[in-house]
């Protein structure tokens, strides 16, 4: 293998494992009782997707107790929302 190869092959391997460093992913079941118990806490009665990615946790479609929908996002550390946009 020639040096330009295995160079274009090792920047190919960085790429290929970036996307898969920040690839959405499903809540654990841990992480989904913390999140479930935020939602319900800020008076959400259903919501539809939810998706941790490195720096957030995004709820879409979430409703509330008085019908408004609206997608959230979660601190994946502390479970608490900081963004709440209403649809």
């Amino acid at each position: 293998m020639s040096i330009k190869t295995a160079g274009l092959a090792a920047i190919a391997l960085g790429f290929a494992l970036t996307g898969i460093a920040f690839a959405d992913r499903a809540p654990t079941p841990e992480e989904l009782t913390k999140i479930e118990a935020t939602l319900k806490k800020e008076g959400f009665v259903k919501w539809k997707k939810i998706e941790v990615e490195d720096h957030e946790i995004d709820v879409d479609d979430a409703v509330d107790a008085n019908g408004k929908q609206f997608d959230l996002e979660l601190d994946p550390k502390t479970f608490a929302i900081t963004t709440r946009e209403a649809e």
